[in-house]
């Protein structure tokens, strides 16, 4: 919504727009927008026509990908009233999950609250089980900046305050409600307003997924954009790692990331086991009887219909199909890839230039400062800030959904997304030994994929991975639902936000005289 850290800096040195930092409505600053060929012209459309280049089409894939006019903006643009001075209670809300399924929650809670008008106690990250992390909201955000960032859209404390009560100082309790997935705003209306009104506070544990990410309201929507994208930065430690490592990398020319979901938890959700050795298979078959809820599958028909992440190998050859060499530097973005180095070696083969946070910054405050959650915020924001970012795995992969999401926000930075179910039969008919035409079938596929311009959500993507085109504008536009936000808003934010604190100050003014007189 507003100065965006790290963000809004790297927007003013690639599009040179000083002037317009810290302006609402140009919250995600225009990045340098290269007037480049259309993605899904007709020249990308196959690889056969005449004119086409490998080399030129990589060329393009390094730039963003084109605007159409569109930029990123989160900021109102119909009436968007402060919160009041009064609310109904308090909201707390433990977020489960891991990182990114976090910031979605972290996205919702914020939602919740204004739907509410509740005042939101800053969320609980839940001490995760896979990262083994407990450092909470304080050690991976910055507080002070997210609760700056939405003044104009909800009232936030660190903790719920203690009142007088009978003579005694007491904290309110709050009362635990466990709310439908993906509830209605009705929900919030109803059942969690009544119990907040009736106790002062509520409890909603836990609270991934808890709210529909499709809401009729552009407006309630947009306030997730300014959450996600401008009041959840990371801590300072973390975005000088962060930034260290993209330096390093850009320091040699362009670069990729790529999020490799080739890791136990998701191949084993996915049900694609028979790839592997009998060992493994049952390693991942008791990982799934363990976690997830009971599904047939047939693990030999997953891989054929496009329900597996790619291969490290399946990744290097589609990339080598659409022009890329072996002197493409890759970042992975990756926990302990299962199978470990046999499935790894063909990918390197094809692309030796390969590097994680690790081999770029081998530093000790780098190991003692990027563990566990604060680890996958480093590979986060590498990934953010990549000139491609290829995710091998985006169906629950809340990792590469919000990074999708993000990216497209950020100027329509190129992402690679497989079209998995186009490219299995590819894939399995190149392990029957049919190598002749493979390049020319994975090429055909991928240059009809989205590369980062806006494109119409439809289900199942999620909100998070597409938020085209609410939280986008258009200067020129004859629709009025598209077109930008004006220029003033920040000024007229401020204003509504010092009337409404003049107002409590008069309101509270009156009551301490009130006081006064009745105590003489």
């Amino acid at each position: 919504m507003r100065r965006s850290g790290l963000h809004h800096r790297q927007h003013a040195r690639q599009g040179g727009l000083r002037g317009i930092l810290g302006k609402l409505s140009l919250a995600a600053v225009v990045v340098l927008i290269c007037t480049v060929s259309f993605l899904f012209s007709s020249s990308m459309s196959g690889s056969g026509g005449s004119g086409y280049s490998l080399e030129a089409n990589v060329e393009k894939l390094w730039k963003p990908a084109y605007s159409v006019g569109w930029r990123p903006s989160s900021a109102p643009r119909t009436d968007w009233p402060p919160p009041p001075s009064e609310s109904n209670g308090y909201l707390r809300v433990r977020c489960n999950g891991g990182l990114n399924q976090q910031r979605s929650a972290i996205c919702n809670a914020v939602l919740a609250a204004r739907i509410m008008n509740a005042t939101l106690v800053l969320p609980e990250l839940d001490a995760n089980s896979y990262w083994h992390d407990d450092s909470g909201f304080h050690g991976i955000y910055d507080v002070e900046h997210f609760i700056k960032m939405l003044r104009y859209d909800v009232r936030i404390v660190e903790k719920i305050p203690e009142v007088r009560k009978n003579g005694k100082m007491k904290k309110i309790k709050s009362i635990q409600l466990r709310p439908p997935r993906d509830a209605p705003v009705s929900w919030y209306l109803t059942t969690a307003l009544e119990k907040m009104k009736e106790h002062g506070a509520i409890y909603l544990t836990p609270f991934s997924h808890r709210l529909a990410e499709e809401i009729d309201s552009p407006e309630y929507q947009r306030l997730r954009c300014r959450v996600n994208y401008h009041a959840l930065r990371f801590k300072p430690h973390i975005m000088k790692l962060s930034k260290g490592i993209v330096e390093k990398l850009r320091s040699q020319g362009h670069f990729m990331s790529i999020h490799l979901r080739f890791e136990k938890d998701m191949l084993a959700f996915a049900g694609c086991f028979d790839i592997f050795i009998p060992a493994e298979q049952k390693i991942l078959q008791k990982y799934r009887e363990e976690n997830f809820a009971e599904k047939r599958l047939v693990p030999s028909e997953r891989r054929a219909i496009g329900k597996c992440p790619l291969t490290p190998e399946e990744v290097g050859l589609v990339l080598q199909a659409m022009g890329f060499d072996n002197s493409t530097r890759i970042y992975l973005a990756a926990g302990e890839l299962f199978g470990g180095e046999r499935f790894m070696r063909p990918f390197r083969a094809l692309f030796p230039r390969l590097e994680n946070h690790s081999s770029v910054d081998p530093s000790e405050e780098l190991v003692a400062n990027a563990r566990g959650l604060a680890g996958s915020a480093v590979d986060y924001m590498v990934c953010l800030l990549s000139d491609i970012f290829m995710p091998t795995y985006d169906g629950p992969s809340n990792f590469a959904n919000n990074l999708l999401g993000h990216r497209l926000y950020y100027g329509f930075r190129t992402t690679i997304r497989p079209d998995r179910k186009a490219l299995a039969p590819i894939f399995l008919n190149r392990a029957k030994g049919h190598v002749a035409g493979f390049e020319e079938a994975a090429r055909r596929v991928m240059l009809k994929t989205n590369f980062g311009g806006p494109h119409k959500r439809i289900s199942p993507e999620s909100f998070y991975t597409n938020s085209w085109p609410e939280c986008f504008c258009q200067m020129s536009t004859n629709n009025p639902a598209d077109k930008c936000p004006p220029e003033n808003v920040m000024e007229i934010l401020d204003s509504q936000l010092e009337s409404e604190g003049a107002n409590d100050l008069e309101s509270s003014t009156a009551s301490n005289s009130t006081v006064s007189v009745a105590e003489r």
